[in-house]
């Protein structure tokens, strides 16, 4: 056999072998992409459901704090007044988690007999403070009204014997300051639902009326107890999801620890799933002087889809088109020098097919900006780049603002087409050298491989915070407003490598998110701490 002809021979096997190639790199690619909009989503939806049940501990505090006053107001509050207070508040479906509002008399070990007195001669004859036994002080129940559930059979019960609850409410009467218990096991008296439910007490400080309470030793002497709320977990989930809550791979610990004993919340409770699980994004809150950790597990089988795999279609189109052009190519290799041209003529389709996919497996589809991947390779790049040549270069994370209300009041055509010119003048402020990348979402990048100062990077930040300020007309009835809160970071200044300089400019954007939005912020050492 002539050396041309083995050629021929060998050409279907070979046309087989690349393809096959082309179609496992492009499987293995969108895989990757698709993975990365999981983590992103799952990312978003811990931050929104942070955020949410921050809120809601912020709503249980004002409602305290007018409980607070009320009692700071008066020498002495009745029960008709207590309960006439609480059903004007209203306390209705929107504040679900709340089990009742309750004042504790803070009670030196001598005036006990009085106060126990006092309590039967007011309408409870077989009022005794529990648990029994000589103690210092004491802080019993007096007065509490529980949203369900029979509110008699709670009082007399002194928290302030246990010494947990003792230390959250010492250190809100040090403070002036709404503080919370660890995880409690709730048990409310007189519910249908005799099961403990895992939950928490928020005590909040009443000083004496007239009395000074700036400095801690102020507060200490002028202390007459405290407003305290038992709180459920799971009520509270509930009434800010519904349904969704279940649909939400998400739990809850008292605590930075993971642990069963820590958990406060469990979505999937009841359910199938093993505890140990992967985690898919991890979030911190600060609680009235106590930390809650939030993590959303990887299950699949229960989180609503939140991106599209395609990596099974173009595995499927991929080996489908492998088998054929491998078979045309050993039927059109019998012509010989007709068959050579139409392999050459193929080869280059297929080259040029895989270019086009290459570009749409590296691009953002909407925008055409590179995606969460090629941007990281550019970054990879520029980092390698800037150490050899001892330079600096400038990261930027850019977040709308208000575009989830545009985006849900007029549509996703209206948003798409936003994010679309929002993606122009992104590339209008910057220089070719730069790349302008967008993470998902409303979030963009910017990366100046080359700056001198940090004037560089803060003007170019300002003249993109200034172009989005510009109203944009989409033909939608009114001209649009968006905003911007831009964070920087510089490297080496703030980070060696990509992880340190990505979270770096991240922390910084969301600084500028909590001071207010509309802002641009240079990440500081020390200052960018996001809560």
């Amino acid at each position: 056999m002539s050396r041309l002809g083995l050629r021929y021979k060998l050409l279907a096997p070979l046309m087989l072998l690349v393809s096959l190639g082309v179609t496992y790199w492009l499987w293995q690619h969108e895989q990757r992409n698709a993975q990365i909009d999981r983590l992103e989503a799952a990312d978003y939806n811990l931050r929104e459901a942070t955020g949410s049940i921050d809120q809601r501990i912020a709503t249980y505090e004002q409602i305290l704090r007018g409980v607070q006053g009320l009692f700071a107001a008066s020498d002495s509050v009745r029960r008709e007044e207590f309960k006439t207070y609480l059903d004007s508040l209203q306390l209705g479906a929107e504040y679900a988690g709340l089990e009742g509002i309750g004042f504790l008399q803070w009670t030196p070990h001598a005036q006990l007999p009085a106060l126990i007195a006092a309590q039967q001669a007011s309408g409870v004859p077989d009022y005794q403070v529990r648990p029994e036994g000589e103690r210092d002080f004491y802080a019993p129940v007096v007065q509490i009204e529980l949203l369900s559930g029979n509110s008699h059979l709670i009082l007399g019960i002194d928290p302030y014997a246990n010494a947990e609850r003792r230390s959250a409410m010492e250190r809100a009467r040090d403070s002036g300051d709404a503080k919370i218990t660890g995880k409690v096991e709730l048990v409310i008296p007189g519910e249908t639902d005799t099961q403990a439910k895992a939950g928490f007490l928020m005590f909040l400080p009443v000083y004496a009326k007239g009395q000074p309470h700036e400095t801690q030793a102020q507060r200490r002497a002028s202390i007459v107890g405290w407003v305290v709320a038992p709180l459920r977990i799971n009520k509270l989930m509930a009434s800010l999801y519904g349904t969704r809550s279940t649909a939400m791979p998400i739990r809850i610990y008292e605590g930075v620890k993971q642990t069963r004993e820590s958990l406060l919340y469990d979505s999937s409770e009841g359910t199938d799933r093993h505890f140990v699980g992967h985690s898919d994004a991890v979030e911190y809150l600060e609680v009235a002087g106590r930390t809650w950790t939030l993590e959303m597990l990887g299950d699949q089988r229960r989180a609503r889809p939140i991106s599209k795999d395609n990596s099974g279609l173009i595995a499927g189109a991929g080996l489908a088109l492998s088998m054929l052009l491998t078979v045309l190519t050993w039927v059109l290799t019998t012509g010989h020098s007709r068959a050579l041209a139409l392999a050459r003529e193929m080869t280059r389709e297929l080259r040029d097919s895989e270019t086009r996919l290459r570009h749409q497996a590296e691009h953002d589809a909407l925008t055409g900006l590179p995606n969460r991947a090629l941007f990281s390779d550019h970054l990879s790049h520029a980092l390698a780049q800037a150490r050899r040549n001892r330079s600096r270069l400038a990261l930027m994370f850019i977040d709308l603002d208000r575009f989830k209300p545009i985006n849900d009041t007029l549509g996703h055509h209206v948003g798409d087409a936003l994010l679309q010119v929002v993606a122009e003048r992104l590339q209008h402020c910057v220089r070719e050298s730069d790349i302008v990348g967008r993470m998902g979402g409303d979030e963009f990048v910017v990366l100046l491989p080359v700056i001198d100062g940090d004037d560089d990077a803060l003007v170019v930040a300002e003249k993109i915070r200034e172009a989005l300020n510009e109203p944009f007309d989409l033909g939608c009835g009114q001209p649009l407003s968006l905003s911007s809160s831009t964070g920087i970071a510089l490297f080496p200044e703030h980070g060696l490598d990509e992880v340190q300089l990505t979270k770096n400019a991240d922390a910084a954007m969301y600084l500028a998110k909590d001071n207010g939005r509309n802002q641009v912020q240079l990440f500081r050492v020390g200052v960018n701490v996001v809560g």
